[in-house]
This record gives C-alpha cells, sequence and structure tokens, in this order.
C-alpha cells in the first residue's frame, strides 16, 4: 500500500533513520531529527543506486511519484538517473549565470574585434541597452517571445517605429550568437516579425536639380561656420561618400601624388576597401585644411577634442543654419545628388557611377563578371563632376546678376 499525505505528517523520528515506502523503490527517509527527504532506490548496469529528490513537503507526494516515473522512463532508455540529475543541476547553474546582459556584452565584444564601423558597435550598443531594464538580468534562455514583444511595444507607443524594427533585429542577433556558443537553441524574436507597425519609408531628402544644387553649393562657399565643417560640406559635394566615411577619415588615408582616397574595408557599409579619385578641386580643399588640422590625426576633429570626430549633426546642422530643411537636403542627400545627375547626363557608365558610389551588386551572377572598378573612367567622371558643380554656381551668379 503506498504513502498518504496524513501518513507522512504523522510518521514521527526515532533513534535510527526510517524509510516509509511508496512502492517502486520510491521512499521518504524519516531522518532522526524528524527530517523527511524523498529518495529512490534503483539499479543501474547492475549496480544499487539512489536519487535524492529533495525534502517533504517542498517535494509533495505526487511530485515525487511523478520523479519516479520520469526515473523509470530514463533507465528504459539506457540513462543513468543520477547523472541526468547532475546535468541538469550543472545546465541550470549555467543558464542562471548566462543573462541577457552577460550575452549581449559577449556579442557586441564580438562586433568590436569584427572591426566594425564604431558608428556601427555604437548603434548597436545603444539599441542592447532598450532590453536591459526588462531582460537584462534573466538567463537568456528562459526568456519568451511575450517578453521581448512588451521590450519593442514600449518602444513603439513612443512613436519610434524604425526603432523598435531595428531593435527587434538587433536582439535577434543577440540571441542567433547564443545559439552559436551553445548557450539557446531557438531565437524567440523569429516569430515576433509581424507583430510591429511598419515604419513608413522616408528616402533621404536631396536637391536633385542643376539650379537647386547651384544654389546649395553658393550657400556653402558663403558658410560663415567653423572651417572645418564647410569643408566637410564642400567635399561631400565632391566626393559624395557616407557621411560616416568622411567623418571618421584620416590624414595618412589621402595620398596626394596619386590623388585618390583610400577608405579601410572597417569603415566602409560593405566591408570591402573603397578608392575614391580626387579631383583637383578636391585637392585644394584638402591642402587648405591639411593647415587647420594637418598636425592630428582625424581630417575632421570635433571642437571639442582632437581625438574625436566631428558628430554625425553637424553636416546636417549647417544646412539647416543655411536654411535647408531636413525635407529639402541631408548629408546623406548628396549622394543620390550625384547618383541622379550623373546618370542623366549620359556620360558615364552606370556601373562606374555605382562603383564611386561603393555600392555592391545585389545580383550574384552579374557581381561575378563585374569585378572592375572602372578607375579609368572614375577619375575622369570625378574632374567632370567637379567642373560641372563649378559650373552649376557661374550659371547660377550669371542668373542672380541678370535678375539684378
Amino acid at each position: 500500500m503506498g504513502l498518504t499525505d496524513i501518513a507522512i505528517r504523522n510518521a514521527k523520528p526515532s533513534s535510527r533513520p526510517r524509510k516509509l515506502s511508496d512502492g517502486g523503490g520510491l521512499h521518504l527517509l524519516v531522518s532522526v531529527a524528524g527530517g523527511r527527504l524523498w529518495r529512490i532506490n534503483y539499479r543501474y548496469l547492475g549496480k544499487q543506486k539512489t536519487l535524492s529528490l529533495g525534502g517533504y513537503p517542498e517535494v509533495s507526494l505526487a511530485m515525487a511519484r511523478e520523479r519516479l516515473v520520469e526515473t523509470k522512463k530514463l533507465l528504459a532508455g539506457g540513462r543513468d538517473p543520477a547523472v541526468q540529475a547532475k546535468l541538469a543541476k550543472i545546465t541550470r547553474a549555467v543558464d542562471a549565470d548566462n543573462t541577457f546582459n552577460l550575452v549581449a556584452d559577449e556579442f557586441l565584444e564580438k562586433y568590436e574585434r569584427e572591426g566594425r564601423a564604431e558608428v556601427t558597435v555604437t548603434k548597436a550598443r545603444w539599441l542592447v541597452d532598450f532590453a536591459r531594464s526588462d531582460i537584462g538580468l534573466r538567463p537568456i534562455s528562459e526568456i519568451l517571445p511575450m517578453e521581448i514583444l512588451e521590450v519593442l511595444r514600449k518602444v513603439e507607443r513612443r512613436g519610434r517605429l524604425d526603432t523598435a524594427r531595428r531593435l527587434r533585429s538587433t536582439i535577434s542577433c543577440v540571441f542567433r550568437y547564443a545559439i552559436a556558443t551553445a548557450r539557446v537553441t531557438h531565437d524567440p524574436t523569429y516569430g515576433l516579425r509581424g507583430a510591429l507597425t511598419a515604419p513608413k519609408s522616408h528616402p533621404r531628402a536631396a536637391i536633385t536639380s542643376p539650379e537647386a544644387l547651384g544654389g546649395l553649393l553658393r550657400a556653402i562657399d558663403g558658410f560663415d561656420g567653423q572651417p572645418t565643417t564647410k569643408a566637410a560640406l564642400k567635399l561631400m559635394a565632391l566626393l559624395f561618400p557616407r557621411p560616416g566615411e568622411l567623418r571618421f577619415a584620416e590624414w595618412k588615408e589621402f595620398n596626394f601624388d596619386a590623388a585618390e582616397w583610400s577608405i579601410p574595408a572597417e569603415r566602409t557599409k560593405m566591408r570591402r576597401p573603397h578608392r575614391v579619385p580626387l579631383s583637383p578641386q578636391a585637392v585644394m580643399i584638402l591642402m587648405d585644411l591639411r593647415l587647420i588640422t594637418g598636425m592630428g590625426k582625424l581630417l575632421l576633429p570635433s571642437v571639442r577634442t582632437v581625438r574625436e570626430p566631428i558628430s554625425e549633426n553637424t553636416l546636417n546642422a549647417a544646412l539647416r543654419r543655411m536654411g535647408y530643411s531636413k525635407e529639402e537636403m541631408t548629408s546623406h542627400g548628396f549622394r543620390a545628388t550625384a547618383s541622379t545627375l550623373l546618370n542623366e547626363s549620359g556620360l558615364w557608365n552606370p556601373d562606374a557611377i555605382e562603383r564611386q558610389l561603393a555600392h555592391v551588386e545585389q545580383n550574384d551572377v552579374r557581381r561575378a563578371y563585374a569585378r572592375g572598378e572602372h578607375w579609368k573612367e572614375r577619375v575622369e567622371m570625378a574632374k567632370w563632376w567637379a567642373n560641372h558643380l563649378d559650373e552649376l554656381k557661374i550659371i547660377l551668379e550669371r542668373k542672380v546678376e541678370l535678375a539684378a
């Protein structure tokens, strides 16, 4: 006959430990001090063994019987229940130590070791911080999709739809790293892809009218702010790099004899080194700028410290100061401006324009056959573009004079 809760509660200690059997090897050991401990006796590979389950009433009679069933299943499968219990204990301890914060920090350190652009690492770190207060101390293996969704909803409720979307992607990267390092078996963010409100696409504003571009170039010439900011705007117009590539540019990357700028792979979006031909006008701007910042490492150091570049808002703020709203022009918009007008000119191979923009062909087959840099054509295109910008300013000046 099996045990009952009444019999267990009424069991009195004696001068020696005694066993109260429930059958099948499950018994309750009543100690001399009155403690009640569940145990299971079993045989494995011909040896008698004992598995401890915990004390009563923390482990109830029903729970002890469930553990007996589990033990018999393990034995039937050829596994030692004591070894499995030890492994489970180790797993629980490891899981408790592997919090989201710890794994996220490892992931961010890996990002840095891979040579990711500083702005990319900073943005990833900023996004991860949104999740730390809610799930940072949770074991990563125990985090549920609904917990992550609540983190995302908090950001979404503040109207930051694009940030919420990027946050889901970043949390997913942390979980994929956890999978690769054997901390979890799946990514709980996968099923959340359709749960967030999709942000409306807003392409970066750019001037694509030749006359309006001439007006912008004249406004830059008349800009009365920091000389480094003025030079940066001129170089953006002439070279149309990604703003981050110019902001973090170092003097050692510029070869004035060869008239080229070599951007290292770790600072390009596609993680490929990129060469930019320098027109005579660009070289002149750089030579003048070198008199101001050439003693340091950075082309465009911050006014606060020469160890840091100008901020990502500096160029856009300068455009606003000149009267251009964010709906009219952005620093990134110089790329769209150049791409539009160069293609409309009909003078240049579209592949050369794309290569100048450091774009990568999305079609795998086409990319395999289009490996050339079109360097000679890009050198000529850089010269033509610089002269064309000068002509646009002259044309506008003449119009202004005639109107006066």
